[in-house]
């Protein structure tokens, strides 16, 4: 037996499972963000679907919409409603992350994708919204 490791104290052990509390926290907000990613990827994402399908269709002429904006009221509000989610995502990760005390600049890799998809979110709005660029 003495190969074995000395027993920690228990000062050093409860600083151990704090550490590993703070690194699930951590880890449960970022698997929160993903999910604020995938629900706003699919809704900027569904938006600009209808809006381009419903719309190439009124162009052509093969369908007859009573209300010519439909399709692009419908994009606009998918694609703010998904960027404004991943917005408050964002703010929600940010205040969990200063709640247990953790700099919002020593953030992970889902932290930038998401920033990424808010500014993809704006460029798809923006684009729907004044009919400019290859959307």
């Amino acid at each position: 037996m003495s190969g074995a490791a000395p027993p920690s104290t228990s000062d050093q052990l409860a600083h151990q499972r704090t550490d590993l509390a703070g690194d699930r926290t951590v880890m449960a907000a970022d698997r929160t963000l993903m999910a604020w990613i995938r629900t706003a990827l699919s809704m900027i994402g569904f938006g600009f679907t209808i809006y381009k399908f419903l719309h190439a269709f009124a162009e052509s002429g093969s369908v007859h919409l009573r209300r010519p904006q439909s399709p692009r009221n419908l994009g606009i509000f998918l694609a703010a409603l998904g960027t404004g989610s991943l917005v408050a995502g964002l703010v929600q990760y940010v205040q969990m992350l200063r709640q247990i005390h953790i700099s919002a600049l020593r953030t992970s890799v889902t932290f930038y994708v998401s920033c990424a998809v808010v500014i993809l979110g704006l460029t798809i709005l923006l684009g729907i919204v004044a009919g400019v660029g290859p959307f």
